[in-house]
């Protein structure tokens, strides 16, 4: 990998937009996240539903009975991260898993309070929330430091406020992926596209714009090696907040060589490990 001393890096504002995942039950895997994350249908068909809060749509579960498990070895999603936005949400959240689901972790980050647990497909799940961003502990260059402490789930259980739902304002504010190259992940999402390194730790990096703590995570930790397969993860989007970014990433894209796709909503790009990746500018600025 060669550094970087890339200095057209994205805006402050861009950020994760949907999520997309190919399944094989689409009944259950909608009835899980309705139920356990708390998200409501917005749209559906006999192939695919949206899930989101309010007007707002989060995920989407693409149908393919016939999809095969994805391979030990092939890359694709560690987790999806909904990030809800206040600790009454995560107690909320931890109720709904602890009554119809099991939890699979929990960890304070210094600059969040997370919970994972796995959907009935296998793919990851992170629900968190933020500390204020003034207090996200900053090393001596500016980046955010993230550790993994143990998280007291007594005080987020006291937290809950009883809803069955999760609230307005809940996001996917981060995506995190597994990766075959921490150097290919950062040559694409750090010198290509423009994230910022924010946190490296042993076989991960974590990437963001606008100096949140991350957008984008990658580990190798499990060594897969194969391009994206099978069920799990079908494409993410990356939103920009304006035409004069998605412009400027367009260029970086092809002074790079990497093939691009126009669509009327924006670019569709893949990664190094074939994972799709659809970049739009945030319909709230259109």
């Amino acid at each position: 990998m060669t550094t970087s001393s890339n200095t057209d890096t994205l805006p402050q504002g861009t950020h994760i937009g949907r999520t997309a995942l190919c399944v094989n039950d689409l009944d259950e895997l909608t009835e899980f996240y309705r139920t356990v994350v708390g998200l409501s249908v917005l749209e559906e068909s006999d192939t695919w539903t949206v899930l989101g809060v309010a007007d707002t749509p989060l995920l989407v579960l693409e149908e393919d009975a016939d999809a095969p498990t994805r391979h030990r070895s092939g890359t694709g999603l560690y987790h999806t991260a909904f990030r809800v936005p206040s600790r009454a949400a995560l107690g909320d959240a931890l109720a709904r898993i602890r009554t119809h689901w099991q939890l699979g972790g929990a960890s304070d980050h210094w600059v969040s309070e997370a919970l994972y647990l796995t959907d009935p497909e296998g793919n990851g799940i992170e629900i968190y929330r933020d500390f204020p961003r003034d207090e996200w502990p900053r090393s001596d260059d500016g980046r955010v430091r993230i550790s993994t402490e143990p998280l007291d789930l007594d005080s987020i259980e006291a937290a809950a406020a009883g809803d069955a739902q999760a609230p307005s304002g809940t996001d996917i504010g981060h995506i995190h992926l597994e990766v075959s190259s921490l150097d290919a992940f950062r040559d694409f999402y750090v010198d290509t596209l423009g994230f910022e390194v924010q946190t490296t730790v042993p076989a991960a990096s974590f990437v963001s714009a606008g100096g949140y703590h991350h957008h984008i995570g990658a580990n190798t930790w499990h060594h897969r090696t194969a391009p994206v397969n099978g069920r799990g993860l079908s494409w993410f989007e990356m939103i920009v907040p304006d035409q004069d970014a998605l412009t400027a990433v367009q260029s970086r894209l092809e002074s790079s060589e990497i093939p691009v796709t126009e669509t009327d909503n924006g670019l569709v790009i893949h990664d190094p490990d074939g994972i799709k990746v659809q970049i739009q500018v945030d319909p709230s600025d259109m």
